[in-house]
């Protein structure tokens, strides 16, 4: 939901179908281990999970505390949480695909896919956003989770019954004036890939989410993630927030028998994935390594634009964060926040090391008010280079 995003394959001919060997390296998970222990005693979240890949594939995880701290039940690498934004790797990349099928094209006006609905005329911009500008945000769009007529309706479209219709969220920036003329400026937009998980369908004739299982999710063998759309989630990480948090809600966001509390799937395609740790990192070191699919993408996956003149080494590809000047390198992510939950991915392209993690509360990080966030981030990535680097693994 939030901009979070500044916060976030298998190197051997296998091929994108191919999934990334689940093999554990003893030493580097129990320094993991040990890293995720040290930060849930010094910064009192509930829970966490993190997984790391290396450049060969292998895959090490680790969790730590509680998954559901009213029930003492412990979490586990297998636990999954709402990955928020991170979801929208997952649909730009869909668009990728769709577009190396001949479905559509990132050039396209969104008018020739969804000109025909009765509120379209009156998005800002209509007659002139395309496909791609959705893609970088630079559609000038507003996000409707920054409008207050959103927030203030926040409860009723959690809670109402029946499917959730993705509609509703762009019916909120019907009539409101541009941010700027398409193309000529940057705002991330939820409200963008909302769009685009319409146009998604309206091309396959299916939901957006089932074009995502079938091009990624099943191919890549990503069994633990699934899409978070209704509040009965198996196995859910029960999430917490802050006891004065602007939703309202309780701290525990969830009835007792694990249920939630609100229907998650009011972030539709500006997410809509719950998943592991595990699975990001696979997804990511995939994604990132150019092996997730078939046709050459990387190009238009990490063509970025900038997002701010004043941080000229941050740019926003397909989907996809880039900080071209880090201490580590390039490296290539998003982030996630949605109420309860915080995630990130993060894959350091000088390295060959892809890094997850995700954390069951967000008391704390939604007001900035914790540097749990980039200092877990910093950790782990150090963890893992010092471990190749130890080890004398080739990126």
């Amino acid at each position: 939901m939030r901009k979070v995003l500044i916060a976030a394959g298998l190197v051997a001919s296998a091929g994108a179908a191919t999934p990334l060997l689940a093999q554990d390296t003893p030493a580097l998970s129990t320094q993991l281990q040990a890293t995720l222990d040290d930060f849930v005693e010094r910064y009192a979240f509930p829970g966490a999970t993190a997984a790391i890949v290396l450049p060969d594939g292998t895959l090490v995880t680790s969790a730590t505390g509680l998954a559901d701290v009213e029930n003492a039940r412990a979490m586990t690498p297998n636990t999954a949480m709402l990955a928020a934004s991170i979801g929208k790797t997952f649909v730009a990349a869909t668009v990728l695909a769709l577009e190396s099928e001949g479905s559509l094209s990132r050039t396209d006006l969104l008018s020739a896919h969804l000109g025909d609905r009765t509120w379209f005329d009156a998005l800002p911009n209509a007659d002139s956003i395309t496909i791609g500008q959705l893609l970088h945000h630079t559609s000038g769009l507003p996000d409707h989770v920054h409008i207050s007529a959103f927030q203030q309706d926040w409860s009723r479209l959690t809670t109402e019954e029946g499917d959730f219709d993705p509609e509703h969220l762009v019916a909120f920036v019907a009539g409101e004036a541009p941010l700027f003329e398409a193309g000529t400026g940057w705002a991330y937009s939820d409200t963008g890939y909302v769009l685009l998980g319409l146009a998604i369908k309206e091309v396959t004739g299916r939901p957006w989410q089932s074009a995502v299982f079938t091009r990624f999710l099943e191919p890549l063998g990503l069994t633990g993630t699934f899409p978070s759309d209704r509040p009965d989630l198996p196995g859910l990480a029960i999430g917490y927030v802050a006891r004065d948090n602007p939703f309202g809600m309780p701290e525990r966001t969830a009835y007792a028998e694990g249920r939630l509390l609100w229907n998650p799937a009011v972030e539709s395609a500006g997410g809509g994935f719950a998943s592991t740790s595990a699975d990001l990192a696979r997804w990511g070191h995939l994604l990132f390594g150019g092996t997730a699919m078939d046709a050459p993408y990387l190009d238009r996956l990490l063509n970025g634009v900038p997002v701010d003149p004043d941080a000229p080494g941050i740019l926003y590809g397909a989907g996809v964060a880039i900080y071209a000047e880090t201490p580590n390198g390039t490296v290539y992510g998003h982030g996630g926040w949605i109420p309860a939950y915080v995630s990130s991915l993060r894959h350091y392209a000088d390295h060959g090391v892809t890094v997850a993690f995700q954390i069951n509360t967000d008391a704390g990080v939604v007001d900035d008010s914790t540097d749990l966030v980039p200092t877990l981030e910093a950790a782990l990535v150090d963890l893992a280079i010092a471990w190749i680097s130890r080890e004398g693994a080739e990126p």
